[in-house]
């Protein structure tokens, strides 16, 4: 190769990647949908597994997937939030696959559940944080998404079915804020520019 060429491949400019920002919230809001409408009471004449598979290929696999694209633009916030709730849905539909028919009863089961929400609950603190620098329809996302995971594990942890159903009820209310931020993603990248309104980052932290 000459130095000609090299010259040229180092000034070639990088390929343009779509955003996957929409595609992640997407996958995210889906599986988060069809749990909590299962933890609200909503899917008693169904299995109340529906959710099982889309925690794997969409909330799992595809939010996964927008991960991994997000590293490639450099976007650290998304990268770790996409593949980290990815990875959160492949683990709870293995857990659930795996581990649930095992336990030797359904308050041995919760009482996983409760570790494994109080865990991701921690991680999602400071992710609420830094999301205010985002923008205020991510900061809801992450905002629901912990009153979510706070009232889930205490319900869990406390086999109190009232509980679970509230964060039941919180859990629809984060799909639906991701689904928003996600069709704010769509829009804007049809149209070239913003749609949607999304609001600001809130103060910088930091600076």
């Amino acid at each position: 190769m000459s130095t000609t060429d090299e010259s040229t491949a180092q000034a070639a400019p990088a390929l343009a990647v779509a955003d996957p920002a929409p595609l992640g919230l997407a996958g995210f809001a889906l599986t988060t949908f069809l749990l909590s409408a299962a933890n609200a009471g909503w899917t008693k004449s169904g299995t109340g597994d529906a959710w099982l598979g889309y925690a794997i290929a969409y909330g799992g696999v595809a939010q996964l997937l927008a991960g991994m694209w997000e590293f490639r633009n450099r976007n650290v916030f998304g990268a770790t939030a996409f593949s980290t709730y990815g990875g959160f849905w492949i683990g709870l539909a293995l857990w659930a696959l795996l581990v649930a028919p095992h336990a030797a009863s359904a308050s041995a089961a919760n009482n996983d559940l409760g570790w494994i929400l109080l865990a991701f609950a921690i991680f999602n603190t400071y992710m609420l944080l830094w999301s205010s620098q985002v923008n205020m329809a991510v900061f809801a996302v992450f905002l629901t998404l912990e009153l979510t995971e706070i009232v889930l594990f205490i319900g869990f942890l406390s086999n109190s079915t009232g509980t679970i159903k509230t964060g039941g009820y919180l859990g629809i209310l984060t799909a639906l804020t991701a689904w928003y931020a996600s069709a704010a993603g769509v829009i804007g990248g049809i149209k070239g520019r913003p749609v949607l309104p999304v609001g600001r980052p809130f103060g910088s932290i930091g600076a």
